[in-house]
């Protein structure tokens, strides 16, 4: 599961409540099955020595004066996880595999790059097989080309150990790659808990649809049961039952649900615009559209096909709209 939500919203105070470093002031939690923390009258407590948990931070946390392999098996050698001898060098050849590192076991962690420190701070977290791997915004120390490189590495790796993890971050497009379930929060609260798919494709509010990718908002009037009156005209839309006739709400469309075109749609209801800015990323461009003073941010795949300064008519997707109040 991952936590994605802004500075400030309470993803890592959860996280070390989950680990034991603080206590929550109402509540309980269970790891598997187990009661590890409850508020309830005074309740259990198990210190986070005895949680069996792996965790990896921000920084590194590495050790500098050992070696990449005497980094790993200091939880088997030292900790509260300790194993016979014998089985040591096995459990930490195991983790080093898992996290490509295996020939670089002798070097001294201080000689490696920001991302193979990492990698042996997961390592040294998934050597004592836990029952949860918590991660609190582990990759938002590397740069972007290593971070988006990483990502893959870390699916991969906890998909091969089986191990729930419990991931924190406020990066939306690690949240959606990574997660099998994401929970966006803000000031303490869950506002949505979904797979990733519907995350991004069924935003629960405005502020999950906001925080979540891109997305244009459009003040909008609720003028019947399937549509709403707008600066772009009227526009067929799903309606809350909550919202009557008159009700004033926004609509909120992603921009890879709009398109340009040179030329009226025939099928789609269309507005005409002005483009005032080109944002070309390589695989696609963004455009923004003025339209009758609302501005448009529109995705189109590959390079631009419109200079600033051109009319434009913007295809409006009658199904991608959601309706918020």
């Amino acid at each position: 599961m991952i936590s994605s939500s802004p500075s400030g919203c309470g993803k890592t105070t959860t996280l070390r409540c989950v680990a034991g470093l603080e206590r929550p002031d109402r509540g309980s939690i269970e790891i598997a099955g187990q009661m590890v923390d409850s508020a309830e009258g005074g309740g259990s407590y198990v210190p986070p020595e005895r949680r069996n948990i792996g965790m990896v931070f921000q920084s590194y946390a590495v050790w500098p004066h050992l070696t990449v392999y005497d980094n790993i098996v200091l939880p088997l050698t030292e900790g509260r996880q300790r194993v016979p001898k014998s089985q040591v060098r096995d459990r930490a050849l195991e983790a080093l595999t898992l996290v490509r590192l295996k020939d670089l076991e002798s070097r001294p962690v201080t000689d490696l790059s920001g991302g193979q420190q990492q990698r042996v701070a997961l390592a040294r977290a998934i050597v004592t097989r836990p029952k949860v791997l918590l991660m609190d915004e582990p990759l938002s120390n590397l740069d972007a080309r290593l971070r988006d490189q990483m990502r893959f590495e870390l699916k991969k790796i906890t998909k091969s150990v089986g191990v729930t993890t419990l991931y924190v971050t406020h990066d939306q497009s690690e949240a959606l790659s990574l997660g099998d379930r994401i929970c966006v929060m803000s000031e303490g609260r869950i506002l949505q808990d979904a797979p990733p798919q519907e995350i991004y494709a069924r935003p629960a509010s405005r502020f999950v649809a906001e925080f979540v990718g891109e997305m244009n908002f459009v003040p909008s009037k609720i003028v019947g049961p399937e549509e709403a009156d707008s600066p772009l005209g009227r526009l067929r839309c799903s309606v809350p039952q909550a919202c009557q006739s008159g009700s004033e709400v926004i609509l909120a469309v992603r921009p890879e649900h709009l398109s340009l075109s040179r030329q009226p749609h025939q099928s789609c209801p269309s507005v005409q615009g002005k483009i005032v800015n080109v944002n070309y990323v390589g695989d696609s461009t963004f455009f923004e559209v003025e339209v009758s003073g609302v501005p448009l941010r529109v995705k189109q795949p590959g390079a631009p096909s419109f200079s600033v300064g051109e009319r434009a008519t913007v295809v409006l997707s009658p199904d991608a709209w959601h309706v918020y109040h």
